[in-house]
C-alpha cells in the first residue's frame, strides 16, 4: 500500500476477478431489491469494483451500527499490545467506585475477553435497560449474569460499551481519539465520527460513521495480518485470536450467524466479518485474498451474503485472467450508473395554489415542529418549518434528487429529497438520509384548511434503531 488516501485501483481481470461475476452480483442485488448503498471489492489489495447508488456518494460517511464493534475490538487489541490492559483483567477492577456494594452473581468472574467474545453470561442483551438509565456502566454492573462467563454466547451490545469505558479508564483516551494515531492516521482514514453515551463516552457498540473505503481498509489490515505499508499495526497474534472462533453460537452450517464468534467479529461460511444493522459489512476472505465492504439499508442481511457467495466467490481465480473488453466495459458503465431513481416529474395541480406558501400551525409533536408551509411556485417545491432550533427550509426535487442539510438536536442531517403529486390533494416526498440506512416517505395531504403529514420508513423494524431520527406524523391547520 502506498501513502495515498485512497486504495490502489485495478481492473478486475488483472486481479483474477471476472467482470461478469460482479455484474451478476449487482443484478442479484437489484433484482431482490436489497437496498445496497455502496460496495467495494478488494482483491490482492486492489479495488477492482466499487459503486455507490445515487443519491449516496463516495465521500459521504455512512452510519455503521454494530460494525462499529470491530473498530472497538481493534482498539482493545492495540491497548493490549501496548500493555495498557490485559484481556484477562477483571471487569470490576476498572470500576472500584461503582462496585463497592455487593456485585451481581458471576460479575466478579467477568473478564475483558468475555466482553470481547459476547460470552458475558447474560441471558438478555444489556443495552436496552442501559439506554433507559442515567448511567450505562452502573446499570451493566448491576445486572444479573445467569451463566458463568465464557460458557454462553449472547449478542450483547452493552458488553461492547463496557469495552469502550474500560479503554478510556485504562488509557485516558476516548475510543476514536485512541485510534486516531494508531489506526486512522496510518491507514489514512478521515472524518470518523461517533455518538456518545450520556456520560460522554464513545458508545463503541454502535454509532461510528465511516466512508465505505475506510471500512474496506480495516478489512484489508486484518487480511494482511496486521501489517500496513510494511509496518506492523496489529500483532499477528491479535488478528488470529480476534478473527477465530472463540465461542460457539449455533450449529447450522448454512447460517452465517452460526459459524462461531471471535472478538467482535463473526465467523462466516467463508472467512469472517464485522457487520451492522441494516446491512453494513466488512467481509474478509483470506482464502481468496479479498475484502468486501458494503453499506446498505436492507432488511434481509443474509441475502446479500448469499449473493456474494453465489456470484463473487466463483469469479475469483488464482491468477490474472484474460480481459473480456465487452464485459469490462459493461461493468464500468453499470457501476457509474447505479442509482435509485426519483419519482417522475409531475405537474403541479391548479388546486395547489390554495395551499402554496400558506403557514400551518402544527399540533404538539415529539419533533417540536410548530409551523410548516409548502411553496409550489417554482418547479421544485420548498418546505419551510419552524421548530425549537429555529427556522429551516428544504428544497424538494421534481424528477431529481436535491441535497439538503437539516439541523437537528443530534447534529446536521444530510438528506436527498424528491417529490411528486399523486393526486390533486396529495404531495409525496421521498427523503433519503444519505449518511444512514434510512429512506422515509412524507405524504402531505391537503384537505380544506387542514394538513396531515404521514411519515413512513422503508425498513425492517429493529427496536431502538428503526425509529432513529424518524419524523413523527404531523397534523396542522391554516393560521
Amino acid at each position: 500500500m502506498g501513502k495515498e488516501l485512497k486504495l490502489p485501483r485495478s481492473k478486475p481481470e488483472e486481479q483474477g476477478v471476472a467482470s461478469r461475476s460482479v455484474l451478476d452480483f449487482i443484478d442479484g442485488v437489484e433484482r431482490e431489491k436489497l437496498g445496497l448503498h455502496s460496495f467495494i471489492l478488494l482483491r490482492h489489495g486492489q479495488a477492482v469494483a466499487e459503486g455507490w447508488w445515487s443519491p449516496y456518494e463516495r465521500e459521504l460517511p455512512h452510519l455503521l451500527f454494530s460494525l462499529s464493534k470491530s473498530f472497538t475490538s481493534t482498539a482493545i487489541g492495540l491497548a493490549a499490545q501496548e500493555g495498557k490492559l490485559s484481556l484477562d483483567d477483571l471487569v470490576i477492577s476498572y470500576f472500584p467506585e461503582e462496585t463497592t456494594e455487593a456485585i451481581a452473581s458471576n460479575m466478579g468472574e467477568l473478564r475483558i475477553r468475555h466482553l470481547l467474545s459476547m460470552s458475558t453470561g447474560h441471558a438478555t442483551d444489556t443495552m436496552p435497560p442501559m439506554r433507559d438509565s442515567e448511567n450505562w456502566a452502573v446499570t451493566f454492573l448491576s445486572m444479573p449474569i445467569e451463566h458463568p462467563p465464557g460458557t454462553h454466547f449472547l449478542y450483547n451490545t452493552g458488553a461492547t460499551y463496557m469495552l469502550s469505558v474500560i479503554l478510556y479508564r485504562a488509557t485516558g483516551e476516548q475510543l476514536l481519539d485512541f485510534l486516531q494515531p494508531r489506526l486512522f492516521d496510518p491507514l489514512r482514514m478521515t472524518d470518523m465520527t461517533t455518538i456518545v453515551s450520556p456520560q460522554g463516552i464513545h458508545v463503541g457498540g454502535f454509532g461510528i460513521s465511516a466512508r465505505t473505503e475506510d471500512v474496506a481498509k480495516l478489512g484489508q489490515l486484518y487480511l494482511q495480518r496486521g501489517i500496513w505499508d510494511g509496518a506492523r499495526i496489529l500483532s499477528e497474534e491479535w488478528v488470529e485470536e480476534a478473527t477465530s472462533k472463540q465461542v460457539s453460537n449455533g450449529v447450522d452450517p448454512e447460517n452465517d450467524w452460526e459459524q462461531g464468534y471471535g472478538y467482535q467479529f463473526w465467523r462466516s461460511r467463508h472467512g469472517y466479518r464485522g457487520d451492522g444493522a441494516f446491512g453494513q459489512y466488512c467481509v474478509v476472505l483470506p482464502e481468496q485474498d479479498a475484502v468486501i465492504a458494503i453499506t446498505s439499508g436492507l432488511g434481509n442481511m443474509g441475502k446479500v451474503l448469499d449473493l456474494a457467495w453465489e456470484h463473487l466467490l466463483p469469479g475469483m481465480k488464482p491468477e490474472a485472467i484474460p480481459i473480456d473488453e465487452a464485459e469490462q466495459s459493461m461493468l464500468t458503465e453499470r457501476l457509474k450508473s447505479l442509482a435509485y431513481a426519483p419519482a417522475n416529474k409531475s405537474e403541479t395541480p391548479s388546486s395547489a395554489e390554495r395551499w402554496s406558501g400558506q403557514t400551518y400551525s402544527i399540533e404538539s409533536n415529539p419533533a417540536c415542529i410548530e409551523t410548516l408551509a409548502v411553496s409550489f411556485v417554482s418547479e421544485n417545491a420548498v418546505i419551510r418549518y419552524c421548530d425549537h432550533l429555529g427556522e429551516h427550509s428544504l428544497t424538494i426535487g421534481n424528477g431529481e434528487w436535491i441535497k439538503n442539510v437539516i439541523a437537528t438536536s443530534e447534529g446536521d442531517l444530510r438528506v436527498a429529497t424528491g417529490g411528486a403529486w399523486t393526486d390533486d390533494q396529495t404531495y409525496e416526498v421521498t427523503t433519503w438520509l444519505i449518511e444512514m440506512p434510512f429512506k422515509d416517505t412524507w405524504t402531505f395531504r391537503f384537505e380544506g384548511n387542514n394538513l396531515n403529514v404521514a411519515v413512513e420508513r422503508e425498513l425492517s423494524v429493529i427496536p431502538g434503531l428503526s425509529d432513529f431520527l424518524l419524523l413523527p406524523d404531523l397534523k396542522g391547520s391554516l393560521q
